[in-house]
């Protein structure tokens, strides 16, 4: 059978060994929560308690600052303790609501739900939105943002992102395993919103336990379909899964809806379930903790806010003293400096390591070798566009379709020059990219 794929990719050792089997665990954290209200893209949410309130579980603590916003629920019950800026995982300091968790877990009394059939679009996307549901991914788009497109009689499939193709990252796989009849079901509201979309689950082939359960649930179901994708980063990326199951292209320019096409990820999906039959908001997510530092990796349901440290020790603590800690996958997560920082809405994985390879690297002179353009996935030629961020020249830079670039880390990966190529694009795409904005 021919797999969907692109042009281009790599093939890293995956690490998925390490919690692939470990079945997914509820974490209760006992430490103070701490809920950034910058969690998202676009505008920060506004808080709506004030120090020594007492919350619930699930009780909303802040609104949404805009259209391109998020509502924040409290994961715990407790005692607001204060408002002040908090460190998170990207380094930032931002302004968050502190609650002292009671350990009790009172939670509010959700609203009754209507059957998903007799609910129109408006009240889908009206839960979906007061659910304060974003891209889980990474992203951190507003997720009811993303399902209003401007033309919404265009949109012909929605694409559930199965992928996973991260390496060490099993949550996606886990929540595909044990609660696959929720992916299939969350998928099918989605759909409910667009009258002419099919829905796609696009999954890898190394997954083929997952692929087998999605189709016997889909088998009857004309709307749809499970697509088996090749086992390759970044197979997962948003252009490259939209051309490997439909063949349709994007540039950065434009957005999935532009080529008739949404994507959501798996956590997402399950999020909007939550939200539509359910009734619940999002407090919570399936993390993955891994890598050869951790005493026992695994996945857990964990509440937004908790401490990450709560989220290491769950895990048996680090066996040996990591020289890495990543938020996120290894490819296109960041570095850490600190574990106090909370869990947020975008944290698919925390990864310790006990040995910093890219920290060994030298970098040396470019060979030539052409091994980045090979593995592009966006088709450039990543050594030119380094040189030209490493000298400052940002006209030529987009002039060469620097703009282009994925930032997925393949050309880094393969360089055996050991040149940060993606850091330096990534770096000039960043500031040509706020000119632009501002022009």
């Amino acid at each position: 059978m021919a797999l969907f794929t692109f042009k281009g990719g790599i093939h890293p050792s995956d690490g998925k060994e390490y919690a692939k089997d470990q079945p997914i665990q509820e974490l209760k954290p006992t430490k103070e929560l701490v809920f950034p209200l910058s969690q998202h893209i676009g505008a920060p949410s506004k808080a709506i308690v004030a120090p020594k309130d007492q919350v619930l579980k699930g009780q909303k603590i802040a609104d949404a600052g805009g259209f391109v916003s998020a509502s924040v629920y409290s994961s715990v019950s407790g005692t607001v303790k204060k408002i002040e800026k908090r460190l998170t995982s990207t380094g930032m300091r931002v302004d968050s609501i502190v609650i002292e968790n009671d350990g009790e877990y009172n939670e509010v009394s959700y609203p009754e739900v209507k059957d998903v059939d007799e609910l129109s679009k408006e009240e889908i996307i009206k839960l979906i939105s007061d659910a304060g549901i974003v891209g889980m991914g990474g992203a951190g788009f507003p997720t009811h943002v993303k399902l209003s497109p401007k033309e919404p009689e265009k949109i012909d499939y929605i694409i559930a992102n199965c992928a996973e193709c991260e390496p060490y990252i099993t949550a996606d796989y886990r929540r595909m395993i044990e609660s696959p009849e929720k992916l299939v079901e969350g998928l099918a509201i989605i759909l409910k919103l667009f009258d002419h979309a099919k829905g796609i689950l696009a999954i890898e082939d190394n997954k083929s336990d997952c692929v087998a359960k999605l189709k016997e649930l889909t088998k009857n179901n004309d709307k749809i379909s499970v697509v088996t994708l090749q086992t390759k980063y970044p197979q997962g990326g948003e252009r490259q899964l939209i051309y490997a199951t439909t063949k349709r292209a994007i540039n950065s320019s434009m957005l999935p809806a532009d080529a008739g096409c949404i994507v959501d990820n798996v956590e997402t999906i399950m999020a909007i379930y939550q939200a539509v039959k359910e009734g619940k908001p999002s407090i919570n997510r399936v993390t993955t903790i891994s890598g050869d530092a951790i005493a026992n990796p695994g996945n857990y349901l964990v509440p937004f806010g908790t401490n990450v440290e709560d989220l290491i020790e769950a895990a048996g603590g680090f066996k040996e003293e990591p020289e890495k800690l990543i938020s996120g996958g290894p490819m296109m997560g960041f570095s850490m400096f600190s574990t106090d920082v909370p869990v947020t809405k975008t944290t698919s994985a925390i990864l310790a390591f006990t040995r910093d390879e890219v920290k060994d690297h030298e970098p040396t002179a470019c060979i030539n070798c052409a091994r980045c353009v090979d593995v592009c996935p966006s088709r450039l030629v990543p050594s030119r566009l380094a040189d030209y961020a490493e000298h400052g020249d940002e006209e030529v830079f987009v002039k060469q379709e620097g703009l282009e670039c994925c930032e997925c880390g393949c050309c880094s990966f393969v360089c055996p020059a050991k040149r940060p190529l993606k850091q330096s694009i990534a770096a000039m795409r960043k500031q040509a990219l706020g000119h632009k904005k501002k022009a």
